[in-house]
């Protein structure tokens, strides 16, 4: 692992690419007990003066408790040749398997932060806001009954990037 802290200020990022298509995994919880899932619905870009993260979580989803719990998590990005392993840890939970054994990818910490050591870049984020999405703020009823109809709606968590590394 070669992580090397970059300025954000000059990341070159296609944020539609590298969450919708690329996907990522959020990570909380600390370096002996964590929890990790895979997303690709999220947003970047600057909040209340600060670059910001923000992403959503399903409240049965296992990670949910520990991004509850934690102060700060990670948004690490792959290459194309880890998409069998966010394949997994997108449809597995980690309260039935260890998904760092089953999918062969190495827990790390930076910054305190559990993150994964094949993970191309890393954003660092500190929780400043969260909330519940809630069925009646939703405009268009369709779309609440196409992603929500049985599921459990998303939390959302605007997360202050804090450090970016890149692995070289």
């Amino acid at each position: 692992m070669s992580f090397i802290r970059k300025n954000i200020e000059n990341l070159e990022v296609d944020p539609f690419k590298q969450i919708g298509k690329d996907w990522f995994l959020i990570t909380a919880g600390t370096g002996e007990h964590w929890n990790t899932m895979t997303a690709s619905w999220g947003f970047m870009g600057v909040m209340w003066g600060a670059p910001s993260f923000i992403c959503a979580v399903r409240t049965n989803r296992h990670t949910f408790s520990f991004i509850e719990k934690s102060e700060v998590y990670s948004i690490c990005f792959f290459d194309e040749k880890y998409r069998s392993a966010l394949q997994f840890c997108g449809t597995r939970s980690g309260r039935d398997c260890d998904k760092a054994k089953e999918t062969g990818l190495t827990p790390a910490v930076i910054d305190g932060v559990p993150v994964f050591a094949e993970a191309s870049r890393v954003f660092i984020c500190k929780k400043r806001y969260s909330e519940m999405m809630k069925q009646e703020a939703f405009t268009t009823p369709e779309t609440y009954e196409k992603w929500y109809g049985t599921d459990p709606l998303h939390k959302q968590y605007i997360g202050e990037i804090v450090a970016v590394y890149e692995n070289e």
